[in-house]
């Protein structure tokens, strides 16, 4: 069995480890560890392989908290002590900004962390029917598999949250339609939570009997969605609390339905954004961009500063529901909404949206390189850049510090999904 020392993760929480001049990714393995392990692919580069016995582990190595770890795909590093795992998501940051940009920030942010434990406000979790016998089980997919893992708690939802699983899948069971039930998709908001059921056919009455007993005795909030996403409807109670998250700081709360994009993690969005805001350093009068604003998450705080903002986004709904929230928050008079496919947009799409004196980009995995890339003589004096994948910021940087001439001033990870291998960051970008 080949022996190696683990150097660090990657992206995707593996060990790495080099021998005979490859590559060796190893699933479960931290860095500083001796181990064995087996490999199940080999490439001529680089070989991928389990974990197979820790000959020497690592002081970060602790005992996951979650019986379903290892099965669940939901978790990859609850073996992992938390700090250490923050630790290694800015090293993940680092080298991805090098390695595939070749770009350095001037200087590190420290990284922004929360509770590691009950920070989950969003989930959405598969649901299948087995047998009379076994029931229905509810959970995330298994690791690296389509098959769903048969969770009964999950440790990383809010505790309340984790504990209607059970009470959710007997209800489930009881359904006349439960074989036609795909998808459930919880969303906590301030006042509610919100349970949406992905379900392919009509509930009889009993079906709709049983629902409204289990929100009045859970006190929970069911949403139907028996087609595409215009077809949500709040099933029960159809009045009552709403849906909403709030950014205490900027007195802001934003209403959304559960599958509008919000961040998973509430406390450590509040972070997030106090020191975006705090980085971009919006001034009364200044016109600001907010490029993919989704329902406002930034552009409303910015609004707040005083500054004009302009929020554009691919999402009619979103939009509409953004310009609702400037409306109730008291900042139509700031705020501006647009409808654009940033993915696709030139240097004649920007220069239609006018002058900018900073600009802040909260992209999707996939990055804004065609924004980037046409910012042309449209170029603001800052660019805050949220980003939700290292290697797609990397890229980006490199087209604002390469192309466009700005410095890349600083950049620091953001843990908004703990246990996981996701990570997200903040760059600032400065014209010289």
């Amino acid at each position: 069995m080949p022996v190696g020392v683990i150097e660090s993760l990657d992206h995707e929480a593996r060990g790495i480890a080099r021998q005979d001049g490859k590559t060796v990714f190893v699933d479960g393995a931290l860095p500083g560890e001796t181990v064995e392990y087996a490999s199940f692919r080999r490439k001529p580069s680089y070989e991928l392989a389990h974990l197979v016995k820790i000959l020497k582990p690592s002081n970060a190595r602790v005992e996951p908290l979650c019986p379903h770890f290892g099965v669940c795909g939901g978790c990859v590093m609850q073996h992992m002590e938390p700090a250490a795992q923050v630790a290694a998501k800015q090293r993940v940051l680092e080298d991805s900004l090098w390695r595939i940009g070749r770009v350095r920030p001037e200087s590190m942010l420290p990284p922004i962390h929360g509770a590691p434990w009950g920070y989950r406000h969003r989930a959405r979790l598969g649901v299948r029917k087995i047998d009379a016998e076994k029931g229905v089980m509810i959970g995330f997919h298994e690791w690296r598999s389509s098959y769903i893992a048969d969770i009964k708690q999950c440790s990383v939802l809010r505790p309340d949250v984790s504990r209607l699983l059970l009470p959710l899948r007997e209800l489930f069971a009881s359904l006349s339609v439960v074989d036609r039930l795909q998808q459930l998709e919880i969303s906590v908001g301030e006042h509610c939570v919100a349970l949406l059921l992905r379900i392919l056919a009509p509930l009889n009455s009993n079906d709709q009997r049983l629902l409204r007993e289990f929100a009045d005795f859970h006190q929970v909030v069911f949403y139907l969605q028996p087609k595409g996403p215009d077809s949500i409807t709040r099933f029960y109670p159809t009045a009552g609390p709403r849906l909403s998250y709030t950014l205490p700081e900027f007195d802001l709360e934003f209403d959304f339905l559960p599958t509008d994009f919000t961040q998973v993690n509430h406390a450590v969005n509040q972070v997030m954004v106090r020191r975006a805001l705090r980085l971009l350093d919006p001034q009364p009068g200044e016109r600001i961009a907010d490029m993919f604003c989704g329902l406002g998450n930034f552009t409303l705080p910015i609004a707040r500063s005083g500054a004009h903002v302009l929020g554009v986004e691919g999402s009619q709904g979103l939009v509409k529901r953004g310009r609702e929230s400037a409306r109730i928050n008291g900042l139509a008079d700031r705020v501006e909404f647009g409808v654009a496919n940033l993915f696709e947009c030139t240097e004649k799409t920007i220069r239609a949206f006018g002058a900018f004196d900073k600009m802040l980009i909260d992209p999707p995995r996939e990055g804004a390189i065609e924004l980037v890339r046409s910012l042309g003589e449209c170029k603001p004096a800052r660019i805050v850049y949220v980003s939700c994948h290292p290697g797609t910021l990397a890229r980006d940087a490199a087209v604002l510090v390469n192309t466009h001439g700005y410095r890349f001033v600083t950049a620091g990870a953001v843990n908004m999904f703990p246990h996981t291998a996701h990570v997200e960051s903040i760059a600032v970008f400065e014209q010289p």
